[in-house]
């Protein structure tokens, strides 16, 4: 197979698999981010403890994390044929993808949350403040470096799954080294749609690595709960007086 061709095949697959994991993606950071939230805030001795609520919601996520992404795919071909009218194609693939990555996401999230500090959820709580303002002012601006790496970790996950897609018809990088790539012999297409791969991964990669860092090293200077973590008086005063009086202001505009 000449490059030439292989260019004509590579760019629309590659626009397939970009968007099937942009839409899957865009999904499971809108689902997956409030279910993590409400399995750390439902857990013994979190803001909103219900035992009954996070023993569901955990065996949902259990679940769905430990069902194959190629045995989930046949499965819900049903909902994705309700959902999207068809069961092949990219489009088609954003059902399953999504369905997938929810569950592994929202563990992520949970893993990330658990690293605030519940010295800062205590402070805040002693201080009057409600769930809404905890949550927007400790834990989400805490662990958003974190949620980043999340990010990033779901979406290289989520290219992985899409190329899975491939082989029962979800389009795609996955289907054009299926057919191409091993049905027809094109060895070398194969390796070359390996590398693209590579290539997007890397550097996604490396864009979620450059966030989380400028995030945490903006979190150093900026964040709103320096108030409560020992630091030189020298440093800690002029940061400490802007924390409270956002807080603050916060709790007057909540009543």
């Amino acid at each position: 197979m000449t490059w030439e061709r292989m260019q004509e095949l590579m760019w629309p697959a590659t626009w397939e698999t970009l968007g099937m994991v942009g839409i899957a993606g865009l999904a499971t950071l809108v689902i997956g981010l409030p279910l993590g939230l409400l399995l750390v805030l439902t857990d013994k001795g979190g803001l909103l403890q219900n035992a009954a609520v996070n023993r569901v919601l955990g065996v949902i996520v259990n679940v769905g994390r430990s069902i194959p992404f190629i045995i989930l795919i046949v499965a819900v071909i049903p909902f994705t044929k309700l959902f999207t009218g068809t069961s092949l194609g990219w489009q088609a693939a954003t059902v399953p993808l999504a369905i997938g990555a929810i569950p592994f996401f929202a563990r992520l999230v949970e893993t990330a949350l658990r690293e605030v500090d519940g010295g800062l959820i205590e402070a805040l709580k002693a201080m009057g403040a409600g769930t809404g303002t905890i949550v927007r002012k400790t834990l989400l601006p805490e662990s958003l470096p974190s949620l980043v790496s999340a990010v990033t970790t779901t979406l290289i996950a989520l290219i992985g799954y899409s190329t899975m897609a491939g082989v029962v018809g979800g389009g795609g990088l996955g289907d054009l080294a299926v057919r191409y790539g091993y049905q027809r012999f094109e060895t070398a297409f194969m390796w070359v749609i390996v590398a693209e791969l590579v290539i997007i991964v890397t550097v996604l990669q490396l864009l979620g690595d450059l966030t989380a860092r400028r995030l945490s090293r903006r979190g150093d200077y900026r964040s709103p709960l320096s108030l409560f973590r020992p630091r030189k008086a020298a440093k800690a005063a002029p940061r400490a007086e802007q924390t409270a009086e956002a807080v603050d202001e916060d709790l007057v505009s909540s009543h």
